[in-house]
């Protein structure tokens, strides 16, 4: 049985699914959706750049379809949310919910990621050298530039 998402297919997949309830594109972006209860449709639950957005997505969604019984990726970060709770249980509003939580997590990842790249820029790279544009003033461009030899003017 391959795929399965139970017990049994995990350690195969565990590098293509590493959280349950999501998958990754062959484009690389992770989409998150749930099977909706005693039917065969699903509840498409966003498409997000990290597999914890995707996760977190799939988190919200099942809580609000099983509540506390519920099976999650992450179930340390689900208290912090219960107080906000869903009255409306409809696919829509579950998938609503489920956005809105993997779209902050995803923000934030993104901006994570993007924090950590620019702060090795600014540091030396492994060969000890700095980059050209930390080590240079910006020219001032209103300026004629100066002869870079002294010496050969006079």
């Amino acid at each position: 049985m391959e795929g399965g998402g139970g017990p049994g297919g995990v350690g195969k997949r565990k590098s293509e699914r590493p959280y349950k309830g999501i998958r990754m594109r062959k484009w690389g972006k992770w989409v998150a959706e749930i099977r909706e209860p005693n039917k065969r449709s699903r509840i498409w639950l966003g498409s997000y750049s990290s597999p914890v957005a995707a996760a977190r997505a799939y988190d919200t969604a099942v809580y609000y379809l099983r509540g506390p019984s519920a099976r999650l990726n992450f179930p340390e970060l689900l208290v912090g949310e219960s107080g906000g709770g869903l009255h409306d249980l409809s696919a829509a509003s579950i998938r609503k919910k489920a956005i809105e939580v993997g779209a902050r997590v995803d923000a934030l990842e993104t901006s994570m990621t993007v924090h950590q790249q620019h702060h090795h820029h600014h540091d030396a790279p492994p060969s000890g050298f700095k980059p050209c544009w930390l080590i240079q003033e910006k020219p001032d461009l209103n300026k004629t530039p100066e002869p870079e030899d002294p010496d050969g003017d006079d």
